[in-house]
C-alpha cells in the first residue's frame, strides 16, 4: 500500500466513525448510506488509489475532465455524474455513467431519453431540486416538480431513482437541516403518487461540511470531496 493510500484509509476511518455516529443518532443502518468520492480536482491516479482502498462510488462534475479518467478506470467502481450537465454533453455521459444526479430541465430529460433509447438503456437519474431557492444553484423549483414528473411520464429510457439537492454553504451545518428535510419530504410526497417512472428510493445530499446532518435527515448518498480527497 502506498503512502497516499494509507492516508486515504485513515481519512476513511475517520469519516466512517462520523457516518456511524450520525446513523446511530437517526436510528438508521450504516449500509443505508453510500459515500461518493468527489474527484473533480484530482487525477486518474488518485481515483485508482480511492478504488484500491475500497471506495466504490466515483463522482465527477465536468464532462471534459471526467472522460480521460473514465477511460482509465471506468470498468471499476460505480460512476456518478454529479455536476450540471449541458444538454449537448449528454451523449458523452449516457452509457458511461450509470447515475446522473443533475436532471433539472425538460430538454435534458428529452435528450437523455433519446440517448438511452439509442443504446437500449435506461438512464438512472436523480431529479435536482433547488430546495433552498438560491439563485446561484441549479435545480428545479419545488413548485415545478409535479409538472416535470407529468411531462416525463412517457419517457421510457429514463428512470427517476432519486432526488438531489445542495444546501447553502453555512458555518453551522444545523442551518442546512431544513433543506435536507425538505428534500426528504418531497421524496415521501412523490412516492405516495406511485409513479412507475419515478420510484424515488435515493436521496443525494450532504457534502464534506454537512454530511452528518444530511444522514440524520435521510441521505442515502453523500458526496465527499475535501474531507476525503485532497488535491495535489
Amino acid at each position: 500500500m502506498t503512502k497516499e493510500q494509507e492516508l486515504l484509509k485513515e481519512r476513511l476511518q475517520s469519516i466512517e466513525a462520523r457516518i456511524q455516529a450520525a446513523c446511530d443518532r437517526a436510528n438508521r443502518k450504516r449500509e443505508e448510506v453510500k459515500i461518493i468520492a468527489v474527484t473533480k480536482y484530482v487525477d486518474a491516479d488518485a481515483i485508482g488509489d480511492l478504488l484500491a482502498v475500497g471506495v466504490e462510488n466515483i463522482g465527477e462534475n465536468r464532462v471534459q475532465d471526467a472522460l480521460p479518467k473514465h477511460e482509465l478506470h471506468g470498468d471499476k467502481g460505480i460512476w456518478h455524474f454529479i455536476g450540471h450537465l449541458q444538454t449537448n454533453k449528454a451523449k458523452e455521459v449516457v452509457g458511461r455513467f450509470p447515475y446522473i444526479h443533475s436532471l433539472d430541465r425538460l430538454s435534458l430529460a428529452q435528450e437523455l431519453n433519446r440517448r438511452g433509447e439509442a443504446l437500449d438503456h435506461v438512464v438512472k437519474c436523480f431529479l435536482q431540486v433547488n430546495i433552498s431557492g438560491e439563485e446561484t444553484k441549479f435545480g428545479l423549483s419545488p413548485n415545478d416538480v409535479l409538472a416535470f414528473l407529468r411531462e416525463t411520464s412517457n419517457m421510457k429510457h429514463i428512470s427517476i431513482v432519486g432526488l438531489m439537492t445542495m444546501a447553502p454553504v453555512v458555518e453551522n451545518q444545523e442551518e442546512a437541516r431544513k433543506v435536507f428535510r425538505g428534500l426528504y419530504e418531497w421524496k415521501q410526497r412523490i412516492n405516495e403518487m406511485a409513479l412507475p417512472h419515478a420510484q424515488v428510493k435515493e436521496l443525494s445530499m450532504g457534502m464534506s461540511s454537512d454530511f452528518e446532518v444530511a444522514i440524520e435527515e435521510g441521505a442515502t448518498y453523500i458526496r465527499l470531496g475535501s474531507v476525503l480527497v485532497k488535491p495535489e
